[in-house]
């Protein structure tokens, strides 16, 4: 909240610090311990130690919550080959625990990183078939919380790489992983919605929808989230 509050570029200028701090490799015993310590209480790993949100999307994908070192673990005795993280900024201890428990595990760690609160990025969108036809499966995409960006993802693969239809990809953002339509993080459903009014209901392909017509500037000018549903996303439940 406090951090809201600061100048842009003290805000920027902290961010550059926890991302210096974080990412580097794990050397000593100090440092494991404050990347634990981080990952539990600052990145509130805590709460998904005991439930870390993971659903089966397909055969060969899999959706969760930022997974701790054992975690990952149990996904790589899944069969997991490939590790997507959409958080982007490698700000807490959960980064450096991530990479080395994926090393450990033989499993790749890709990012695409995916906005929770913003309409989504033309280019990143139009960018998904290529990354999806380059993962190699079975592959754990994860956020932070395993609601939103991992909700949208997953929409992403089922619409653009399964070709399944537009209201079994919006599935994938629902209040079942915790997702909030009527917050902030509705703009993705929001985004979706305009492809079903003016994309799909014409008979245009998503991805021509994409580049031709969406507009990212209108989509959020006219999303309007509701205060009740922020509120407990952004404030209570501490999404990111």
């Amino acid at each position: 909240m406090l951090n809201r509050l600061r100048p842009d570029e003290e805000r920027y200028a902290r961010r550059m610090a926890r991302i210096a701090r974080w990412d580097k490799p794990i050397e000593t015993g100090g440092q494991r311990l404050r990347a634990w310590t981080n990952m539990l209480l600052v990145d509130h790993g805590i709460f998904r130690m005991a439930y870390l949100n993971a659903h089966r999307v397909t055969p060969r994908l899999w959706r969760s919550a930022q997974p701790a070192p054992g975690q990952i673990a149990a996904f790589a005795r899944k069969g997991v080959k490939t590790i997507v993280n959409l958080r982007g900024g490698r700000e807490h201890g959960s980064w450096p625990l991530q990479k080395e428990a994926s090393e450990r595990h033989g499993i790749r760690l890709v990012d695409f990183v995916l906005r929770s609160r913003g309409a989504p990025d033309r280019e990143t969108i139009l960018g998904a078939k290529a990354f999806f036809a380059s993962l190699e499966e079975p592959a754990l995409v994860h956020c932070k919380s395993g609601a939103d960006r991992a909700g949208f993802f997953s929409a992403l693969y089922l619409l653009v790489h399964e070709n399944r239809p537009l209201d079994e990809a919006m599935a994938q953002l629902s209040l079942r992983y915790g997702h909030f339509r009527f917050a902030k993080t509705g703009i993705l459903d929001a985004f979706f919605d305009a492809y079903r009014r003016e994309g799909d209901a014409k008979g245009i392909p998503f991805l021509d929808w994409v580049e031709t017509i969406y507009d990212p500037v209108r989509l959020e000018r006219e999303f309007k989230p509701g205060l009740l549903s922020s509120l407990i996303a952004d404030r209570l439940i501490r999404r990111e």
